[in-house]
């Protein structure tokens, strides 16, 4: 016998909106992130977690209240549930423990389920959050500007995907055709060493100064957080679920239009197919030396006793 699921329609308004609002559409709104975490964590952790819950604002939700026997790499149907309640795609986790100190757990999930972990470890001794920079913010909702420093984030297959995640993580709204170059208030950058392969993180504030031209004078003052992250374990999505989820509807693809191509540097170019050119029909300035032989005498009278042969024979 086997047991049907009860469907709760919703009851207001309200619940409709929220409702669809999960709805699949062909551009998905910005990705949010939920920052949880576990029950045993120091202030440190505690710090970074809300510093990574502003630098995602507004698109980020936080819980405040300890979350135990989570365990991400052995489980993670806990952690699908959550994102799924919250509506949220990314998630960031920490905790702290003798055996895994200062543990930072970043991950993103497509249709809700886990497609890529990975676990970091915070050099503590080197940790500088927001608020130990006196400076100027950034407005919450602006786009960052990202950099990748390293080698390795073009190389190898793992790092690869690492790059794409903080890509996937930090970038916000998608479906803006145009950014104000006001708007552009902060840079994050990752820089990734090729013989310790230590992850460095650094976020500035970018300021816009008089040059003398048109192009203003850029200049960068670090805001926070400062982070040192070292890669302790990965859990990354098969290939098949990755192709997956790069798959993209047919509504929204880019209809191919016959000879018309793009080059390097954006110029668009058109390949025109013409017929065959008549070059006796070819219209030419009337001048004496280029009119065409109009027939002689002798060419009249030789057409004319053709004409009369051809009459007497028939």
């Amino acid at each position: 016998m086997v047991k049907l699921q009860r469907i709760q329609r919703p009851k207001t308004q309200r619940g409709k909106r929220a409702l669809k609002e999960r709805e699949p559409k062909l551009i998905e709104n910005a990705r949010s992130s939920l920052c949880i975490r576990g029950n045993k964590t120091n202030n440190i952790m505690k710090i970074l977690l809300k510093d990574l819950h502003l630098l995602k604002s507004p698109y980020s939700k936080m819980y405040q209240k300890k979350n135990p026997d989570i365990f991400p790499f052995e489980n993670t149907s806990k952690l699908e549930w959550y994102c799924q309640k919250s509506d949220c795609s990314l998630l960031a986790y920490v905790t702290h423990s003798k055996k895994r100190p200062n543990n930072l757990v970043l991950a993103r999930l497509h249709n809700h389920i886990v497609m890529d972990m990975f676990e970091f470890e915070l050099n503590r001794q080197t940790f500088r959050s927001l608020d130990d920079f006196k400076c100027v913010k950034f407005a919450p909702g602006n786009k960052p500007c990202l950099i990748f420093h390293g080698e390795l984030f073009d190389s190898e297959a793992e790092y690869k995907r690492l790059k794409c995640f903080f890509t996937d993580f930090f970038r916000g709204e998608t479906n803006m055709k145009e950014i104000d170059l006001n708007g552009l208030e902060h840079v994050i950058t990752f820089t990734l060493d090729i013989q310790t392969k230590l992850l460095t993180i650094r976020v500035f504030h970018i300021e816009l100064k008089k040059s003398g031209h048109r192009i203003p004078r850029i200049e960068l003052n670090e805001i926070g957080p400062h982070l040192d992250l070292t890669i302790r374990r990965t859990k990354l999505a098969s290939d098949d679920f990755y192709k997956k989820t790069l798959k993209q509807p047919d509504a929204i693809k880019a209809k191919k239009v016959k000879n018309v191509s793009t080059n390097e540097l954006g110029t668009k170019m058109g390949r025109i197919h013409m017929e065959k050119q008549d070059f006796n029909q070819l219209q030419t300035r009337k001048m004496k030396g280029l009119k065409r032989n109009l027939p002689t005498d002798d060419d009249q009278t030789q057409e004319k006793r053709k004409k009369i042969d051809q009459t007497n024979k028939e």
